[in-house]
């Protein structure tokens, strides 16, 4: 059976029934509240209890009498929600959900926006040292080609040296084996005119070992010449 309270403006009063709220002769503006209700009501505002207005109330005065100002007030006051009416309170509510969702959306995009941030600045510290690799690789590869240049001189000169020194000790042979040669012709020619204590034959013979060094000397110088030819040759073609 549902139980009903009653407030007198003070204190509140209760549970009844409906045979108990007769014995209390409660009027339309009574505030009453029962379990389910949100907020208090009037009497006169719920249809079960209107059985017990068989007599109509006198007419209101046109003045409001503290007790019903208070009663008023405290109605009121008890349809408020933490001090607040209701639509005030669903405003507040719905503000405070709002700046929440905000204050969300806000954190999410920080978040966001500071990942990009560490991301591209990952991406420029991997993309300035792939450029200091290259950079490193290229003057690798001019430092090799310099030293290559310095290696390929390095071996011109030590082989200009060398065919220059060939060169001069080839030219001091041509020089000691043309001594040879013109003494040896000169023997030749005296070994030819002389005559005194030699056979024909000894005479012929003498010759012939003479003639024998000489062709060899010219042979010898001829090889000498042939070999400083080629030797300027490639001293010509080294480069400078």
């Amino acid at each position: 059976m549902k139980k009903y309270y009653l407030h007198n403006g003070t204190e509140s009063s209760g549970p009844f029934d409906i045979e108990e709220l007769k014995a209390k002769n409660i009027t339309k503006t009574s505030p009453v509240w029962f379990d389910g209700m949100l907020h208090w009501k009037t009497a006169g505002e719920i249809p079960e209890l209107n059985q017990l207005f068989t007599v109509n109330p006198p007419a209101f005065p046109l003045f409001e009498t503290p007790e019903l100002a208070t009663k008023v007030e405290t109605n009121k006051e008890a349809r408020k929600i933490l001090g607040l009416s209701k639509n005030a309170f669903l405003i507040v509510c719905a503000t405070v959900v709002i700046l929440i969702g905000i204050s969300v959306l806000k954190t999410i995009e920080e978040n966001r926006s500071r990942e990009l941030k560490i991301k591209n600045h990952k991406t420029e510290i991997e993309n300035y040292q792939l450029e200091l690799k290259q950079k490193q690789l290229e003057e690798e590869k001019i430092q090799a080609v310099i030293q290559e240049q310095i290696d390929a001189r390095r071996m011109a000169t030590t082989k200009k040296e060398t065919a220059s020194n060939r060169l001069t000790k080839i030219e001091q042979l041509i020089v000691e084996y043309q001594n040879n040669l013109d003494e040896t012709e000169k023997k030749l020619q005296k070994a030819a005119g002389f005559k005194l204590l030699r056979s024909a034959s000894e005479k012929k013979k003498q010759m012939d070992f003479l003639q024998k060094n000489i062709d060899s000397y010219k042979n010898i110088i001829n090889k000498l010449k042939n070999e400083s030819d080629q030797l300027k040759l490639e001293m010509e073609k080294i480069p400078k």
